[in-house]
């Protein structure tokens, strides 16, 4: 039997690979990454707080607004408060309708990363041209708003196309975080020279957990520390990635931050320990080692 395969990068396993320390010589990087999305009024796609797949009217609408309206601000303040930096997906369209989202990720130092131009539309289902367009639009949007290009990709609902990995290089992106396939940074080929993959959880992942399942707020600050100790322990052998994701209009919700803050507390008395930092700065760091220490890298890697 012949099954179908991707040809993006080759198996490894994680008991066969380099070992090599984070900056500060910490084996477990830490990165929080926020989702900042705006969506179509009754139109589109769009997840709703009550079940999976309703018809998109002024409720969920405006239950997803909540985030940029207020979930995103109180998230700010808390990030603030435990010194504790971030990355954000951003919309395209969300930079235009919220001026200012901009310039408060600037004032802490934030990293952007491109997530499509609205959340109401997902790019697997388009042709090669309207992705590319898709992709061009995305990044130019933080362009105008930052005056500086974004390094990193995260589509909106975690899809690609098979063209997809092709057109970010093209249009000039230096990592993505589309393929949760491990807990270390690697190397895939694209037809423009290798792209980064840098882990992105979608297991500690607000919406699916609390959205999809229903999960509490405290089951997820439970799946939070428990995802943290467990690699925390386990980065002793090892560099590891423990990253944490979240959508304002879900974890801004006052109840859901509270357990949040909880468990940030919690990661936050083992500070010492980690590399509190952002998916762009994982990238640089790995295009900085030398080849061979990691998957895909013993293909050569541009910078």
């Amino acid at each position: 039997m012949k099954l179908p395969v991707h040809g993006r990068y080759a198996h490894s396993a994680l008991p066969s690979r380099a070992v090599y320390d984070w900056p500060g010589g910490a084996r477990l990087a830490l990165t929080v990454v926020n989702n900042i999305e705006h969506f179509a009024y009754r139109a589109g796609l769009g997840s709703d707080s009550a079940q999976p797949g309703a018809p998109q009217n002024q409720r969920n609408y405006a239950w997803r607004d909540y985030g940029n309206r207020v979930g995103l601000w109180y998230l700010l303040d808390l990030l603030d408060e435990l010194a504790v930096p971030a990355a954000h997906n951003v919309n395209a369209a969300a930079l235009d309708a919220c001026p200012e989202i901009a310039p408060a990720l600037m004032a802490r130092g934030d990293e952007f990363v491109a997530h499509g131009r609205t959340n109401s539309e997902r790019q697997d289902v388009m042709w090669e041209e309207d992705e590319r367009r898709l992709i061009a639009e995305s990044r130019d949007a933080i362009i105008r708003h930052t005056g500086k290009a974004p390094e990193g990709w995260m589509g909106p609902y975690i899809c690609q196309t098979p063209a997809s990995l092709d057109l970010l290089k093209a249009e000039g992106f230096r990592y993505m975080m589309e393929w949760p396939a491990d807990d270390q940074p690697f190397w895939l080929r694209t037809a423009h020279g290798p792209i980064l993959s840098v882990p992105y959880s979608i297991e500690v992942n607000d919406s699916p957990a609390m959205v999809f399942r229903h999960h509490t707020g405290a089951e997820f600050e439970q799946m939070i520390v428990d995802q943290f100790d467990e690699l925390l322990h386990q980065s002793a052998r090892r560099p590891l990635v423990c990253s944490i994701v979240l959508h304002p209009f879900v974890i801004g919700q006052p109840y859901r931050l509270r357990a949040f803050r909880r468990a940030m507390r919690h990661i936050l008395r083992h500070r010492d320990r980690l590399w509190l930092t952002r998916p762009g700065d994982i990238a640089r760091f790995i295009e900085s080692l030398p080849p061979g220490l990691v998957p895909g890298s013993e293909e050569g890697v541009e910078t």
